[in-house]
């Protein structure tokens, strides 16, 4: 069902679409297939109930984030398990993301309170400044598959707390989650035409609409790098704001003075969750030529322990790839390594037994000997592959990590203050972990450099994205 001005409806062409459990084939539901003119109906309903919402004291529209919150946090439990059956990362990653999610709500219904203005002095006497923040308007936001509940908050809660309205399109793959995401919305009092939600096997038909749309303002992306930079072509011209969570292609530095055993579980932790679908997921991991073997043995024996299946099993650490497409990509990196010298220490082959050959899985693998010539230096991998690379000085492994054009994450191991600061100064990434495997949360600003992203998520920056600033002169 689509969820346009508060009423959930079939989408007007009557088609619907089915949604697959990507750890065993199965069907799991079917959903409304919306079109254009669902997205115009549910742009038409955002645009009428904008002034009435914007118009609200920022202590009511904090009320029904709070409301939204409880609501998400009494369904937590519902929520992950839906999650795991529609996207397949393990149960216990799925409640964390829901709690992630939940955050989100909690934090900008705090921040809501918190948009400033200022009076600035003028050179005048006669004069006086006032700027004041208001709403932009109508957004259009487009969501993933990867994280399908917490992305969705990350975008409406500030949105929300701004003032905006919003049309929200789902990615194809989970569209059931979108939907429980906004059962919480509804249930919590969220007037009608303020969130609506068009499910859609035609991501550029909807996408085409918000994006030439007047009364849409400004569009928040969050996908590949290749999709953002056509959005942000035709956001241009027709002069919308933009915000863009792109992708990723994380170095992790492991410095010669850093533990390799700790340093080894943290890669492990990281690498793998997800299933390695995630865009600040480390791509490319250096380690010091001194403690390389420790560390390499150490990862080796980890990953060797972890269990792929469906999520909702006991014991699993591994859930699916996200379909055929995926594994494909996966695997032809691993094969151009290994052609072009690389040295396969664990894995590379796609998991067929014990009844997985109905799913999507690839095998967690390990790579040593990785260098700038194959791919998977290159191209961001979204699949359980790490691929290790040895350095032997400071200087050669900051260039090495900046040599690309995407900009969103980063992660350094190191025991040295004056290495860990030299490396959060000099590295080109937006988030930057610095023994830390998890640089991220509500409170925090999220979002890259370079090909990365435009503007942050979450944090006081998250909110300022659905603002504009207005300013009085007044005479007196």
């Amino acid at each position: 069902m689509l969820y346009i001005d508060g009423k959930w409806t079939e989408s007007e062409s009557k088609n619907s679409f089915p949604v697959f459990n990507p750890a065993d084939g199965q069907e799991i539901n079917k959903v409304a297939d919306g079109n254009r003119n669902d997205t115009k109906k549910a742009i038409e309903a955002a645009a009428s109930s904008f002034r009435n919402w914007s118009r609200l004291t920022a202590y009511e529209r904090s009320s029904y984030l709070y409301r939204a919150y409880e609501i998400m946090m009494k369904r937590k439990e519902e929520l992950a398990q839906l999650m795991t059956l529609e996207q397949g990362k393990p149960l216990k990653s799925s409640r964390n993301e829901v709690q992630y999610a939940a955050d989100f709500l909690l934090w900008y219904a705090e921040e809501a309170k918190r948009v400033y203005g200022e009076v600035i002095p003028s050179s005048r006497r006669d004069q006086r400044f006032i700027s004041i923040r208001k709403a932009i308007g109508v957004v259009g936001a487009i969501t993933p598959w990867n994280y399908p509940v917490s992305m969705i908050t990350r975008k409406i809660a500030p949105a929300l707390a701004a003032g905006c309205t919003i049309v929200l399109k789902p990615a194809e793959e989970t569209p059931l989650c979108a939907m429980e995401v906004f059962k919480v919305f509804d249930d919590a009092g969220i007037p009608n035409g303020v969130v609506n939600l068009i499910s859609s096997t035609n991501a550029e038909m909807v996408g085409n609409e918000l994006l030439t749309n007047p009364a849409v303002k400004k569009i928040t992306f969050t996908g590949s790098t290749e999709v953002g930079k056509f959005i942000a072509e035709k956001a241009a011209r027709n002069v919308k704001r933009v915000s863009m969570e792109l992708g990723g292609h994380a170095p992790f530095i492991v410095y010669e003075d850093a533990d390799p055993v700790h340093s080894a579980k943290g890669v492990a932790l990281v690498k793998f969750l997800n299933a390695g679908q995630a865009c600040i997921s480390p791509n490319r991991i250096f380690v010091h030529r001194s403690i390389a073997e420790e560390f390499t043995n150490t990862l080796i024996d980890r990953v060797r322990k972890l269990r792929a299946g469906n999520g909702l099993e006991e014991g699993i650490s591994i859930g699916p790839l996200v379909n055929e497409a995926a594994i494909e990509k996966v695997d032809g990196q691993v094969r151009d390594a290994v052609e072009r010298g690389a040295t396969l220490e664990l894995g590379g082959y796609r998991l067929k037994e014990n009844g997985l050959d109905k799913g999507v899985f690839y095998a967690p693998t390990i790579l040593s000997g990785v260098h700038k010539d194959m791919r998977i230096f290159r191209e961001e991998t979204f699949g359980p592959v790490a691929p290790i690379s040895i350095f032997d000085n400071s200087e050669e492994v900051i260039e090495m990590a900046n040599d690309t054009h995407y900009g969103l994450a980063a992660y350094v191991y190191t025991k040295d203050i004056s290495k860990a600061m030299r490396a959060f100064e000099e590295l080109n990434f937006g988030i930057i972990g610095i023994n830390d495997i998890n640089p991220t949360a509500a409170s925090a600003p999220f979002g890259g450099m370079n090909e990365s992203g435009l503007g942050r998520e979450g944090g006081k920056e998250g909110i300022e994205e659905y603002l504009e600033t207005k300013l009085g002169g007044f005479s007196i």
